[in-house]
C-alpha cells in the first residue's frame, strides 16, 4: 500500500530518476520533480517520467515573479498536467491567483516559508512576525487566491490547519525518520508521522530514502518501504 509520501526526485540522471521510481513505486504517492530536473530535461523528462508511473507528479517549481509572468510560466507547464505546481505565496494574492486561473488540471501549491530558514534567518530577511504567524498568514492569503494546496514546516501545520480548513492539502518538507532529525540543512523538523497527525496530507521525503540507492535497488525498495510502514501502522 502506498504511503501519503512525496519523494522529492532530486538527481541529474534520469535513467536513475526512473530507476527510483520503479524501486518505490509500491511505496509512494507522488514524485517530487524540482527545478534542477525541469531545467536540465524540460518537458520531455517530466513527461517520461509521467509515462513510467500512475503515482502523481508534484512539479517543485515554486514561481515568483509578477502575475503576468506568473500566469504565462505556469501556462506553458499546463499540458504537463502535474498534480501540484508550486509557487512561492510571498509573490502575493494577485500572483497566486494568476497561476489558479490558467491551471484547471493541476492544484496550485503555495510555499509558505522555506523549511531550511530559522528565525534568524527570516528577521535577517525583513519579515517582522516569527515563521508561525508568517506562515499562517501566506497560506491564508493564497488559499483565497485559490491555492488547492499549501507547503508549509511542519511545525506549522496545526496552525495553518486550524486556519484555512480540512480541505486544502498541507504538503511538508523537513520529516525525518526519528534516527535522522537534524542531520542535514532542514532546520524545522517532525518525524513523518507526527507531520501526518498533526494535520498533513502528504510528507515530503528524499535523502532519508534516496541515499540507500547507494546500497543498491532493494535498499532504496526497503527503506521506502519501511517509512511507509511507519506512518501507516
Amino acid at each position: 500500500m502506498r504511503a501519503p509520501i512525496v519523494l522529492a526526485v532530486d538527481t541529474p540522471d534520469l535513467e536513475i530518476a526512473k530507476r527510483w521510481i520503479d524501486a518505490t513505486k509500491e511505496s509512494v504517492s507522488v514524485y517530487k520533480l524540482g527545478l534542477e530536473f525541469f531545467l536540465t530535461f524540460g518537458h520531455a523528462g517530466v513527461q517520461s517520467i509521467r509515462n513510467i508511473t500512475d503515482a502523481d507528479i508534484f512539479l517543485d517549481l515554486k514561481l515568483h515573479d509578477i502575475p503576468h509572468t506568473v500566469a504565462g510560466a505556469a501556462q506553458a507547464i499546463a499540458a504537463l498536467q502535474p498534480r501540484f505546481l508550486t509557487v512561492h505565496a510571498s509573490g502575493g494574492k494577485e500572483m497566486v491567483k494568476a497561476a489558479v486561473n490558467v491551471l484547471a488540471h493541476t492544484e496550485v501549491t503555495a510555499v509558505t516559508i522555506l523549511t531550511s530558514l530559522s528565525e534568524e534567518d527570516l528577521f535577517e530577511i525583513g519579515f517582522v512576525n516569527p515563521a508561525l504567524e508568517s506562515a499562517v498568514a501566506l497560506a491564508k492569503m493564497s488559499v483565497d487566491a485559490g491555492a488547492k494546496a499549501i507547503v508549509c514546516s511542519p511545525l506549522e501545520i496545526a496552525a495553518i490547519r486550524s486556519a484555512i480548513g480540512p480541505l486544502p492539502h498541507i504538503i511538508t518538507p523537513g520529516v525525518r525518520p526519528l534516527s535522522e532529525v537534524g542531520s542535514d540543512d532542514q532546520r524545522r523538523t517532525m518525524t513523518p508521522q507526527a507531520a501526518i497527525a498533526a494535520g498533513a496530507s502528504y510528507v515530503v521525503i528524499g535523502r532519508p530514502i534516496t541515499n540507500a540507492w547507494n546500497e543498491g535497488f532493494d535498499a532504496m525498495a526497503a527503506k521506502a518501504r519501511s517509512i511507509a510502514d511507519e506512518i501507516l501502522k
